[in-house]
């Protein structure tokens, strides 16, 4: 999948995912500061992901991933947009790919976040309280 808008290209090509750009972005968020790059790049590899890139420069400047067995459930993650991008639209174009993709589109899609939920609720999200086990150190 590939769809482009004012200078951007949307694409769920892992292949294009930039480490370089990833690994730092997401080390800089509260909810993915901790994880190692190995535990990155894992992560990525058993998911869903969502890049957005500068048609003009090629560079990588947004990221969503989805955790899912593509039948019943999925878990949205790790979007983050670069801050010399924000204010855009990439976040909701991000969304929005994510909601309306037909692998994804019929699934039970959760998230979890302490920000912009207003974002979310504009695409179907409600919030509501769920339980979690943290992953051992």
């Amino acid at each position: 999948m590939n769809s482009s808008w004012q200078g951007y290209t949307l694409s769920d090509d892992r292949t294009r995912l930039q480490l370089e750009w990833l690994v730092p972005i997401l080390h800089s968020t509260y909810w993915a500061n901790a994880r190692t790059e190995d535990r990155i790049r894992r992560s990525i590899e058993g998911s869903l992901c969502f890049g957005v890139f500068e048609e003009s420069t090629g560079r990588q400047v947004g990221f969503a991933r989805v955790v899912t067995d593509f039948a019943t459930f999925g878990w949205v993650c790790d979007i983050v947009i670069d801050p010399a991008h924000r204010g855009a639209g990439l976040g909701k174009r991000l969304v929005a790919a994510i909601v309306d993709d037909p692998r994804l589109s019929k699934l039970s899609l959760l998230l979890g976040t302490r920000d912009a939920h207003g974002l979310y609720e504009q695409y179907g999200f409600v919030r509501h309280e769920s339980m979690r086990r943290a992953a051992p150190s």
